[in-house]
């Protein structure tokens, strides 16, 4: 009989390498490049290799099949030749080729419902576990109730007031939870190209920032973040008395995502009512894109990255034909930056889901030694930012809505 080895991070081989039914939560939490989510990834495709299960992927927002847990679990099966030739990988589907096991991918948010009336869901992988409030985890776990099943609790560390916070912090005593703490220094196979960017992080970073993104710290309000206190996430519906829609575009560059928005301005606060972030977007498939994440782009006035004059004629022949450049000039991104920081509030819509994110982890370069903060921008962690500033282009000129707060 042939024998699999399958090689984890040492502090992963405890919480991952247990048969199916040995504990009801296992978590893995930490930093970027611990390899958390390939190994889930991996051992779950070998469990359901060898014996038939029901897997359901999920995540607070998942608007398409790219946000899910799909690319990881793709990646984890490609890496080995067995379970290469035991699954039938599809664009939107992942399912074992004879005996019966599938993975379901859906975000809580919007399909709680159908959810809830799955029937023989045998384990739960829930990503990004830090983003999903207390009511979908209340809809969630009395989900998975089949004999023997599980949840697997992937994050990075945020917010101490979030429920997985709250539920697995500060060690548990139950039986039923392993938790694991991983972070780039416990991945053996750690890759050099992300090793580059974290020294040039640790050299560059906000440190709070750098130990929440690296080290699996939590990330505690610093002075170094450019909108700490200056918004909220809550849902919201656009009124008639409010001004716009807004839409702006930023077009990526290599591994930095296309990126879009659609804002409202109403008694001066800002609205953020829809998002986009997307990396590797063809720029034949940008108009079809920006159209299904932001509703209505095709008929108002879009602003976009003036740097890339090719893509916005192209774009406004091929289903966005109000589109037209931005104007930049020195001194653009901050004046941007101040404008956005002049409401008395920026609201997120929870469904904004990058927004959130950049808002969150945008900020100010910190001297390493003294710790003070320096007036330059990190360039990272602004890219849906950096549409929000185009979209208020002609906005931040008008009289009407004057710089405040400053």
């Amino acid at each position: 009989m042939a024998t699999l080895r399958v090689e984890l991070a040492p502090k992963l081989i405890p919480v991952l390498s247990p048969p199916l039914g040995s504990y009801r939560f296992r978590v893995l939490r930490g930093g970027r490049g611990s390899g958390k989510s390939f190994s889930a990834a991996k051992m779950a495709a070998i469990l359901g290799a060898v014996s038939p299960l029901r897997v359901l992927c999920t995540r607070e927002f998942q608007n398409s099949i790219k946000e899910s847990f799909h690319a990881e679990l793709k990646s984890a099966i490609n890496s080995c030749q067995w379970l290469s030739s035991q699954y039938d990988v599809g664009e939107n589907y992942l399912r074992h080729k004879s005996n019966g096991t599938e993975f379901i991918f859906a975000g809580l948010r919007h399909n709680i419902t159908s959810i809830k009336s799955m029937a023989q869901i045998n384990l739960c992988i829930v990503e990004e576990a830090e983003q999903v409030p207390h009511a979908s985890w209340t809809d969630l776990l009395p989900t998975i109730r089949a004999d023997n099943s599980e949840l697997w609790i992937i994050y990075n560390p945020r917010s101490r007031k979030s429920w997985v916070a709250q539920r697995f912090d500060g060690g548990v005593a139950d039986s039923r939870t392993i938790i694991a703490d991983v972070n780039y220094y416990d991945n053996p196979w750690f890759p050099p190209t992300l090793e580059e960017d974290r020294r040039y992080d640790e050299q560059h970073m906000d440190p709070a920032l750098y130990r929440h993104i690296w080290e699996g710290a939590y990330y505690e309000q610093s002075d170094a973040q450019v909108f700490a206190g200056r918004y909220e996430t809550r849902e919201f519906e656009p009124q008639k008395s409010w001004d716009g829609p807004y839409y702006g575009v930023d077009f990526g560059f290599s591994q930095d995502p296309t990126a879009g928005c659609k804002l409202w301005i109403s008694e001066n606060k800002l609205y953020v009512e829809y998002d986009f972030a997307q990396v590797g977007l063809d720029l034949d498939v940008t108009a079809p894109a920006l159209i299904n994440a932001l509703p209505e782009i095709e008929r108002h006035i879009v602003r976009a990255d003036n740097a890339r004059p090719e893509s916005i004629s192209y774009l406004k022949r091929h289903g966005i034909p109000r589109m037209e450049p931005c104007k930049k000039g020195k001194g653009s991104v901050e004046d941007g930056i101040q404008f956005i920081k002049s409401f008395e509030r920026v609201v997120i819509h929870p469904r904004c889901t990058d927004a959130l994110r950049e808002f969150e982890l945008y900020s100010y370069k910190t001297d390493r030694l003294s710790g003070d903060i320096l007036p330059d921008l990190i360039d990272d962690n602004n890219h849906v930012i950096d549409s929000i500033r185009y979209a208020l282009e002609r906005v931040m000129r008008a009289s009407t809505y004057t710089l405040k707060n400053i």
